[in-house]
């Protein structure tokens, strides 16, 4: 298992001008990322909904990459998107996932069947003409170029350490520290968008 910092500092290495929801890994990536009017952070309340809201990035914006860092505990709430994607074929979709085998943000609870689900063999059934799964660091850092040079949509399941959050989620603190107004303004102003 990798680290999720590890993991998204590998990605951020070959991110060049993709728009990136950061979903589960959001956390990290607001402190990694060096183009955060690309970064479009949902935050926590959004659980079930980064896939969807992903996709939907994807369509609107099919000139440019679109990158989300889903979780299992995220994906298994809206299984649906996965056949719904694939569907699409968003050539511009690069789907992540961290898989840390538990529900991290609501106290650690464990994942049903964690250890036995192969997600990426879920979205190939789905219809994702494209998946992968990795466990170390190294073995995703190789493979990376190459599964950003093809087209989309692509799934990448990435087994990572858990990181439990046990303080009650009213009394976090806010990893995001943009307003949703000011993650759409600095959305737009990145891609020209006026009005």
């Amino acid at each position: 298992m990798m680290h999720t910092a590890d993991a998204l500092r590998v990605f951020l290495a070959h991110r060049g001008d993709a728009i990136v929801v950061p979903g589960r890994g959001g956390r990290h990536w607001v402190k990694l990322s060096e183009r955060q009017a690309l970064d479009v952070p949902l935050g926590d309340p959004a659980m079930g909904g980064h896939a969807g809201f992903a996709l939907g990035l994807a369509l609107a914006q099919p000139g440019r990459r679109v990158v989300l860092f889903d979780s299992e505990g995220d994906l298994l709430m809206s299984l649906g998107m996965l056949p719904t994607i694939a569907e699409q074929g968003p050539a511009n979709f690069y789907h992540f996932l961290l898989d840390n085998e538990c529900y991290a943000t609501t106290g650690g609870q464990p994942v049903p069947n964690a250890k036995g689900v192969a997600y990426d063999a879920i979205a190939l059934g789905a219809g994702y003409p494209r998946a992968f799964a990795f466990a170390e660091v190294g073995a995703f850092e190789g493979a990376l170029p190459g599964i950003l040079g093809a087209p989309g949509p692509v799934f990448v399941a990435l087994k990572v350490l858990p990181e439990v959050e046990n303080t009650p989620i009213g009394g976090r603190v806010r990893w995001n520290p943009r307003t949703r107004d000011r993650v759409i303004a600095d959305l737009r102003g990145e891609l020209g968008v006026v009005g």
